[in-house]
């Protein structure tokens, strides 16, 4: 399966980066108790943190919404993933275990404050595009809403958008019977290739440790 950011969107965001991971082979359940304490702990840490500083002053927040709005995003009414998941934390509304696959997903985007998606790679057809999307682009989100993606970052396939940086879509949902999948992080655009190469590695080798199956992994810029 080829990967690539298009062209409109290397315009609008020149120094955007996107990792990609593929998994084969992969059996996805309840997440290992190490899993969970470790993210159970790490919000209540987050918690704490959030008490003496506002989300604003977090640089990684506060580059993901420069990037939304250079991409042609209103931050305050579309967040990134990452900072809804800080404002959840903030009101002591934790995020809840949902399954191994979706924990990992939350996990590292908590610990390195960006979004990360994580698909069913059965789902998806043909090339996946990150763009910008039109007004064409419309997809049912995890929460049920029906989501309208003109100037917000989105990934295409052949039968259209499934996932954004912002919500992703049903149609591409994860499940408990998931046994391929793709993984797409949205880097920070300051971050040095080296370093996001480095991230990327981080992640899938978790998620391997956890779900077994192999993995290859690419980093778009």
């Amino acid at each position: 399966m080829k990967c690539i950011i298009s062209e409109e969107l290397k315009q609008r965001l020149p120094s955007g980066k996107f990792g990609v991971i593929r998994y084969r082979h992969i059996e996805i359940g309840d997440s290992p108790q190490m899993l969970k304490g470790r993210l159970e702990l790490f919000q209540e840490s987050i918690y704490f943190e959030l008490q003496e500083k506002a989300i604003a002053d977090i640089p990684e927040l506060a580059e993901w919404r420069q990037a939304f709005k250079q991409i042609g995003t209103d931050p305050g009414r579309y967040r990134p993933s990452s900072e809804s998941l800080y404002r959840r934390i903030q009101k002591k509304n934790f995020v809840p275990s949902i399954h191994s696959a979706v924990d990992v997903n939350n996990f590292f985007s908590l610990y390195y404050k960006i979004p990360l998606g994580i698909y069913d790679l059965d789902c998806i057809q043909g090339s996946v595009m990150i763009t910008v999307g039109t007004e064409q682009d419309e997809y049912i989100a995890l929460n049920g809403r029906s989501v309208n993606f003109a100037n917000k970052l989105v990934s295409k396939d052949e039968h259209g958008p499934f996932g954004s940086p912002i919500v992703d879509s049903k149609r591409t949902a994860v499940t408990k019977g998931t046994k391929n999948a793709l993984q797409i992080v949205y880097f920070l655009p300051s971050i040095p290739e080296d370093v996001a190469n480095r991230q990327l590695q981080a992640i899938q080798t978790m998620f391997t440790q956890i779900h077994g199956g192999e993995a290859d992994a690419q980093l778009l810029v």
